[in-house]
């Protein structure tokens, strides 16, 4: 009799179990959240806008004179013009989904579009080229795995970021 007791209390608690971890999306208790984007819209996302925004979580810094770059972690690029390093200017902002590094050579600016490394003409303000799947999708900021790599993957969508979890 103690041991069909302790067989159907197993049974019982492993069915809970079950139950429970079925009833949320595996990653709610992660502090990140993956954040998608459309493959279309990632490939029409980078644009120059005249206005400058505030800066709310810097990365990388690109120096070449005049201007400084620095990076907006997965959202761009700001531009600041330091011909006066008393008064430095914002100038704009490059929009750019997924982005965590850049580089400039002569008047070329080379950045990461999540997975894609585009070049922007910096006297035009224009994209110039996009070289598709270049790099790997932006990792999280605690290295969790989003999903396994060894199965297919929706080609529609890019992993663009990582969003702080409310949870």
């Amino acid at each position: 009799m103690k041991t069909k007791f302790k067989i159907l209390t197993t049974a019982l608690t492993m069915a809970g179990i079950i139950a429970v971890n079925t009833s949320f999306t595996y990653y709610e208790y992660w502090n990140y959240i993956p954040v998608f984007m459309k493959r279309a819209d990632l490939e029409k996302s980078v644009s120059w806008q005249s206005e400058s925004r505030e800066m709310e979580n810097p990365g990388k810094i690109y120096y070449k004179s005049p201007y400084i770059y620095v990076n907006e972690r997965y959202k761009g690029i700001h531009v600041i013009n330091n011909s006066d390093p008393y008064q430095p200017l914002k100038e704009g902002f490059i929009v750019a989904p997924g982005c965590i590094d850049m580089a400039v050579k002569g008047n070329t600016m080379y950045l990461d579009n999540s997975v894609d490394l585009v070049t922007i003409d910096l006297n035009a303000k224009q994209v110039t080229s996009r070289i598709k799947n270049v790099f790997p999708e932006p990792s999280s900021p605690e290295n969790q795995i989003f999903y396994n790599y060894s199965e297919p993957r929706d080609p529609d969508f890019i992993l663009v970021a990582w969003k702080k979890n409310s949870n």
